[in-house]
């Protein structure tokens, strides 16, 4: 396991940070769509951070977003039991806070 994911799958823990995971109710298919066009937005970050475009890296910033809206990484949260949204949180400063203490044994 690269990164460990929170017990109810909302999140996985990079630096000790939460990031929300994609909607796993999101057809494959569609899943797919969404995370090629995410790749190829990213290509598009850095092609314009070579070429020094910032017109270019604005639009491209923003397809990478909007991606992620699509794949419920931002934006509104894809779970319906009304739990607050910590993406982005240091998981100490969350609900996960002994889930990961115990996970890694702080």
């Amino acid at each position: 396991m690269r990164y460990p994911t929170t017990p109810d799958g909302r999140y996985f823990v990079v630096r000790e940070r939460l990031w929300r995971c994609s909607n796993p109710a999101l057809p494959g298919a569609q899943r797919q769509h969404w995370v090629d066009e995410l790749m190829a937005a990213r290509r598009d970050v850095r092609r314009a951070k070579t070429h020094e475009d910032p017109a270019g890296l604005r639009k491209a910033r923003a397809q990478v977003d909007a991606c992620k809206v699509h794949l419920g990484e931002r934006g509104a949260v894809w779970w319906t039991d009304g739990t607050p949204d910590f993406n982005r949180y240091k998981v100490h400063n969350t609900p996960y806070a002994d889930w990961y203490a115990a996970l890694t044994g702080d």
